[in-house]
């Protein structure tokens, strides 16, 4: 794989100055409007394509006084139906679920490392056959569940796993060694989403990255380090 360091000078447009504490994710569902999800005020924000608001769900249920400014939602994902699935792992450890018009309807997860709980669920992306894979950061595995929250199944003893896609037939997870602080080096790692079976991973030697991973029109992963963006693009 050939490592590029991409930038961009221009700027299209932007929204949402002041409405942010700490930005944690952004997804683009299905019909192209963009969602952001707030890791402090667990708040996600729904926007058409050319930035108007469109929805506002405040999850809420956050512990008090936990002195860490990181104590809300992680990440949300797109079912059939206009299902949305949001993952809340920094106050909490749980998956909720809202309908296309943001109504609660149901929430599953706990503290620990058995199936179906979390230490940390920090991403998660839902495949074209109704299956959550969930990125369970600091038990180190991406755990599988049906569109009703059933426990499917895992993949255990990866790393600390930050970010997935779904790209391709495949999965792609941004991951660093579990004895290692966090924001340190790591791997992308491209996973058969049936199996766990690893296919093959690129090295990422830069800290302060891996809590993105994107993939190009041909497969080709891209991560966000710090202050860039980085394609790993085939030789």
């Amino acid at each position: 794989m050939l490592n590029m360091k991409a930038s961009w000078a221009g700027r299209l447009c932007s929204w949402g100055k002041g409405l942010y504490k700490i930005p944690h994710s952004i997804r683009i569902d299905p019909h192209g409007n963009v969602w952001t999800v707030d890791a402090s005020s667990s708040v996600v924000l729904k926007y058409s394509p050319h930035g108007e608001k469109l929805m506002e769900i405040d999850v809420g249920g956050q512990p008090e006084n936990s002195g860490n400014a990181f104590n809300g939602t992680t990440d949300i994902a797109f079912g059939p139906d206009g299902r949305l699935f949001i993952s809340d792992g920094y106050g909490n450890a749980r998956i909720l679920e809202y309908t296309a018009d943001g109504k609660r309807v149901r929430e599953w997860g706990s503290a620990g490392a058995g199936p179906g709980q979390f230490e940390l669920p920090h991403s998660i992306v839902i495949d074209e056959n109704g299956i959550i894979y969930v990125a369970d950061r600091e038990n180190g595995r991406i755990q599988r569940f049906d569109l009703d929250g059933k426990y499917l199944g895992e993949f255990a003893n990866l790393g600390r796993t930050y970010s997935l896609k779904l790209s391709g037939g495949a999965l792609w997870a941004g991951m660093q060694p579990l004895t290692e602080p966090p924001g340190g080096p790591g791997w992308l790692v491209k996973l058969d989403r049936k199996s766990g079976k690893i296919l093959g991973y690129v090295e990422v030697s830069d800290k302060g990255g891996l809590h993105c991973v994107e993939a190009s029109a041909t497969g080709e992963p891209i991560t966000d380090l710090a202050n860039h963006v980085e394609w790993f693009k085939a030789h």
